[in-house]
Order: structure tokens, then C-alpha cells, then sequence
């Protein structure tokens, strides 16, 4: 049977999330109201987009406590550009420290390829992209792109 990954849908790049899970045969369900944390999933993604508006949109629709509780309990989560700051900023469930902005403007975007532990070399794009600064017990890094993780 498939896993289920639950996909925050409040704003950012939600669809590309699904269509590539989707692709890899997972099952998606979207998260757009408290309503649909009953639904049951195996995992979580929280997509790029803007950090500041997804965690308000969070704590208005009363989906900020209950996801991050189940974060906090081991949930699998993946959290891109946004969804890492959530992850770090907001959610306080990943140990590291997140520099927003670090790769610059939309205009400094790129695109690169880095070797990611366990799975080889992975195309990756990066725009106005977080970095991570520093890690801290209970985290890994798995990739760097020119030196940051």
C-alpha cells in the first residue's frame, strides 16, 4: 500500500509538491482547514512559499498546535524553502538555525546539482532560498550547495 503524505495546500507551491509525490506513487491529501488533520497520513510536506503568511494562516485556522505536536512526536516531514523556516522558526521541531534569504533576490535564482546522502546527485533550484547556518544534536545534513547546508 502506498504511503499517504498529507500536503500543506494554504499557499506556496503546494501542486508541485503533489504532482511529484503523486509520481513517485504516493497518495496526497491536501491540508487547507483544521477539518483535515482527521484525515489520516504518513507524512507531511510544507511547501515553499511565504513562511510569515503560512504560519499565520496556521494559527488562524487553528492547524498551528495540533501539526506541530505531531511534528514534535515524529511525524516525517519534509519542509522546502518555507516550510523549512517553519520547521525551524515557527514550529521549533528542527534544531538548527535558518537564514532567510541567503541566496539572494529572486534575480540571484539558480539552479545546481549536489550529491545528497543515501540517494547520489540531485538537480536543485534555488530561489531567494533559506540556508541553514548551524545545526545542532538531533539534525543531519545531507547536502550542502557551496559550502552550506
Amino acid at each position: 500500500m502506498s504511503p499517504t503524505i498529507a500536503v500543506l495546500a494554504l499557499q506556496g507551491a503546494f501542486i508541485e509538491h503533489e504532482q511529484r509525490l503523486q509520481s513517485l506513487g504516493c497518495t496526497t491529501i491536501e491540508l487547507r482547514q483544521a477539518a483535515d488533520l482527521a484525515r489520516p497520513f504518513d507524512g507531511l510536506v510544507l511547501p515553499g512559499g511565504e513562511s510569515t503568511v503560512q504560519a499565520k494562516l496556521l494559527h488562524d485556522l487553528g492547524m498551528f498546535e495540533p501539526l506541530r505536536q505531531r511534528i514534535a512526536e515524529g511525524l516525517p516531514t519534509l519542509g522546502t524553502c518555507a516550510g523549512l523556516i517553519l520547521l525551524a522558526d515557527h514550529f521549533r521541531t528542527l534544531p538548527v538555525t535558518v537564514r532567510r534569504n541567503a541566496y539572494g533576490r529572486q534575480l540571484d535564482s539558480f539552479r545546481t546539482e549536489s550529491k545528497v546522502a543515501g540517494i547520489g546527485c540531485v538537480p536543485m533550484t534555488f530561489i531567494r532560498a533559506p540556508y541553514v547556518e548551524s545545526v545542532r544534536p538531533g539534525a543531519e545534513v545531507l547536502a550542502t550547495v557551496d559550502g552550506n547546508a
